[in-house]
């Protein structure tokens, strides 16, 4: 079994090639690109320390005077060299990020020969280069293990493989592609039919969900966030398949109702609205920092329903004291978030086997914390944004073996409850290849004494 991440060659000045004093723009002169401020960036996220997303925003930050031109090429470059890193890793050795980044245009990145020329013309590249991207252009792969082909870790392919069989190019060809931007109505506010109606008359493309009722998907990646739409709290980004597991606990007016994981809190969003802001909704998650950003976005929703609880871990004594008391729990667990890879591509490069198990250790804890909240008769679901069948039905069946009290309402009977045309079994399993939304799991159980 090879190692997780990528070995790259990294010459002395491959990752701060264009220096920060001299990284001021991304066109050059007369329109062309210039490499250097995206291949900087790229040695910066090939490190795999920190999440990929926080180290471009902190690039982002030091270069103030990029335009959302500039901002758009560099995050599509180095989040598509993160995508097919195995592969350009073979095409590109040595695999610098200058190389990797030049790989990447000319394979996926659509750019052609002409294009290259104009960067040999302005001294941005070689002639060995331009002749070695050439070659590139018709290199084949089909004498490469599947792992190399498709863009993944041998352990990863091999777990993979064994659950998809032959599916699995197909789904690792959809999570290898950029994702689409959804947001989810807010029904205190507005309805799904007069946002897109509004959306629509401005100019931004969009269209229901064909599963969430309350679920658009906008063409393009439209900028929301100073749209009066988003400023009012009328709308929220959520991918649909998020919005799923908020509707499959189904919470009802005047209920007590917890979010066990709430993060940044658009789960809890929905869940309030959902409520139509009357009863009881608890929040709990072990940042102070996440439980911040929920603030704002609480304020634009109206919702007055909601109590926001930082606990220590799940066995907080804050918890203790809610046993039994609660009609619905959500329990979004932390995962190793391989369902979102279309966002996070540089997860399957820095989860391990290791990591993953540290995880369902954690994930087990926290469920078996969560269902003790729960009072007779009520619901319990069980989510994460992975994959993996460790993370997911092995965990709920583990629950269910030691928790005889609860048992398993299959989700195709939840859903069809929901006037939700999805057909399932006993659990949610959310397919970017076949549904289009990130991969979630979802387990629904009722609790009986």
């Amino acid at each position: 079994m090879t190692s997780l991440k990528p070995r790259l060659h990294k010459p002395r000045n491959a990752v701060r090639p264009a220096g920060k004093a001299s990284a001021t723009a991304v066109r050059a002169e007369g329109g062309g690109l210039d490499l250097g401020p995206a291949i900087e960036a790229l040695g910066l996220l090939l490190e795999l320390e920190k999440p990929a997303d926080a180290q471009l925003s902190a690039f982002f930050r030091n270069y103030p005077n990029f335009g959302a031109r500039d901002r758009s090429f560099i995050a599509e470059a180095v989040y598509g060299v993160l995508r097919r890193l195995r592969s350009l890793q073979l095409l590109a050795a040595p695999p610098t990020p200058r190389r990797l980044l030049l790989a990447w245009l000319a394979r996926h990145g659509g750019r052609n020969m002409r294009e290259f020329e104009a960067l040999e013309d302005k001294a941005q590249l070689d002639k060995v280069e331009l002749e070695w991207l050439r070659s590139l252009k018709g290199a084949k792969l089909e004498d490469q293990p599947e792992a190399v082909r498709l863009d993944l870790p041998d352990w990863l392919h091999e777990r993979l493989a064994a659950q998809y069989g032959e599916h699995l190019p197909a789904l690792m060809d959809s999570l290898n592609s950029a994702a689409p931007l959804d947001l989810r109505v807010n029904p205190l506010k507005a309805t799904r039919d007069e946002v897109l109606v509004q959306l629509n008359r401005e100019g931004v493309v969009a269209a229901g969900t064909p599963l969430s009722p309350l679920g658009m998907r906008l063409q393009g990646k439209p900028a929301l966030q100073k749209h009066p739409l988003f400023l009012d709290g009328s709308v929220e980004v959520q991918d649909e398949g998020s919005q799923l597991l908020g509707l499959m606990l189904a919470p009802k007016r005047g209920e007590m109702v917890c979010d066990f994981c709430a993060g940044a809190g658009g789960k809890t969003l929905l869940l309030g609205a959902l409520m139509r802001g009357s009863g009881r909704l608890y929040a709990f998650d072990t940042s102070e920092k996440r439980l911040g950003k929920m603030k704002p976005r609480l304020v634009r929703s109206g919702l007055q329903n909601v109590q926001a609880l930082l606990i220590a871990h799940e066995r907080d004594a804050k918890v203790k004291r809610l046993a039994g008391k609660f009609d619905r729990v959500l329990v979004d667990a932390p995962c190793s978030g391989l369902g979102t890879l279309r966002r996070n591509p540089d997860l399957k490069w820095r989860q391990t086997p290791e990591s993953v198990a540290e995880l369902t250790q954690i994930q087990a804890n926290i469920l078996a914390a969560a269902a003790r909240l729960v009072k007779s008769g009520g619901r319990l679901v069980y989510a994460t944004c992975s994959l993996l069948v460790a993370e997911n039905e092995d965990i709920v069946a583990a629950f269910l073996a030691e928790n005889p009290e609860f048992h398993l309402l299959p989700a195709g009977g939840v859903l069809s409850a929901l006037h939700i045309d999805l057909k399932m079994g006993d659990f949610l399993r959310l397919d970017t290849a076949k549904h289009g939304t990130d991969g979630f799991f979802a387990a629904v159980m009722e609790r009986t004494v």
